[in-house]
């Protein structure tokens, strides 16, 4: 598939802009602070520049698009849990407008938009089944986010992390009571995978 032909050769274009500051500079969100920002760090791992491709070509098989309206539906689809950045939306669309997947069309505004070309109709029906798994990791991500923010949840890891680091904060604390603390949180790993 030509999509994945010229994988090699956009990492290496890629990663020109990346050095040179070009569309956004990095990866993801530009700044990230405390655990919530390591973890949407994490997450920009799990979709690689192919499946962005992708995306791209799912959404605008709906809609022309400007790439600003390319980033909010995928933020939308994981309800805010994962956002691509500039930095990798604006050199993939270039892309695929060389590889003839995409073209731009005329705006209202001073933003380019763009539509999908028979050629990119085609390539995204050939990639259906790979693209269900995208969505479906992006849709995960969505049901983990509106599950995370149950009060109740919250109230739960608030109290777990006071306990735990109220604990830890002691000095010389016994090995006995560490090992105790280790086991107690493995085997609360093993009771909410088995839940």
């Amino acid at each position: 598939m030509r999509i994945k032909h010229i994988h090699h050769r956009f990492c290496a274009k890629h990663e020109r802009h990346e050095q040179h500051g070009l569309h956004g500079g990095h990866h993801g969100h530009h700044e990230h602070g405390g655990m919530e920002g390591k973890a949407r760090m994490r997450r920009e791992r799990l979709f690689d520049a192919n499946d962005i491709r992708l995306l791209i070509l799912h959404f605008l098989s709906a809609n022309t698009a400007h790439g600003y309206e390319l980033i909010k539906s995928i933020e939308a689809t994981a309800k805010g849990e994962y956002v691509p950045s500039p930095g990798i939306i604006y050199p993939n669309l270039s892309l695929l407008e060389e590889m003839g997947f995409i073209a731009a069309v005329q705006s209202d505004s001073s933003k380019k938009a763009w539509m999908l070309t028979e050629e990119g109709h085609a390539e995204l029906a050939q990639q259906q089944e790979h693209l269900g798994h995208i969505i479906a990791k992006l849709e995960s991500l969505g049901v983990l986010g509106d599950n995370r923010r149950l009060p109740e949840i919250q109230r739960a890891i608030h109290n777990f992390k006071m306990a735990l680091n109220t604990k830890l904060g002691q000095s010389n604390l016994p090995k006995e009571t560490l090992y105790k603390i280790i086991d107690t949180l493995d085997q609360a790993a093993k009771d909410i995978e088995r839940s």
